[in-house]
């Protein structure tokens, strides 16, 4: 049996959810040296990169001002919805975009598209992918619910703990999160684990 091809999806690591954006995760910015570590990284493999953004329209029920439980952020086009200005991408990355639908609030990057409509799933067995490694933000909602979209589709899953950071509504949120996961079938590891985990092909 051949060796299992990984790929990294990096979650939504924006400036809106970062410190001074409209919807701050507390250190959110703190995670962006160890993505781009683990992008180079994955880079240098050539490993698949696939980064998601939140894409919202002015106006989705996933906002306070229409129904939903958020303040407006990572509107299309500004500079809320750019992603983090330290964070380096790899030429190659492939960027999906959710929340383009005014009547979904789309958590998950599994309900993301590239800009030509191929959803994430499609474009990770495109390139043979098994196992998917997630980093980013926030842990309790997107990188949660990409996780267990993961995971019920069938690929493995391994959450890089160090490289992501919780809304935390709730004190604890994150935590409670990442026990979810694991719970569900996914793996926890550190980023500084990578480099043997990648050679193990696991």
């Amino acid at each position: 049996m051949g060796r299992e091809k990984s790929a990294l999806l990096v979650v939504d690591v924006q400036n809106d959810f970062c410190p001074g954006g409209a919807l701050p995760v507390s250190e959110g910015d703190k995670i962006v040296p160890k993505v781009n570590r683990v992008m180079e990284l994955f880079r240098r493999r050539g490993l698949p990169v696939v980064v998601s953004r939140d894409w919202h329209p002015r106006q989705t029920k996933h906002f306070k001002a229409f129904g939903g439980a958020w303040p407006p952020h990572c509107v299309q086009g500004t500079k809320g919805a750019r992603f983090h200005p330290d964070l380096r991408l790899p030429e190659e990355a492939v960027v999906v975009s959710k929340g383009m639908d005014p009547e979904e609030d789309s958590y998950s990057a599994f309900q993301a598209v590239t800009d030509t409509g191929r959803d994430l799933e499609s474009v990770l067995r495109e390139y043979d992918v098994a196992h998917l490694f997630v980093a980013g933000l926030a842990t309790d909602y997107c990188v949660r619910a990409s996780s267990f979209d993961g995971i019920k589709r069938g690929f493995r899953v391994t959450v890089l703990k160090d490289a992501v950071r919780g809304v935390e509504m709730k004190i604890g949120d994150s935590a409670a999160a990442l026990r979810e996961i694991r719970v569900a079938g996914g793996v926890l590891q550190e980023t500084k684990d990578l480099p043997r985990l990648l050679s193990a092909g696991t």
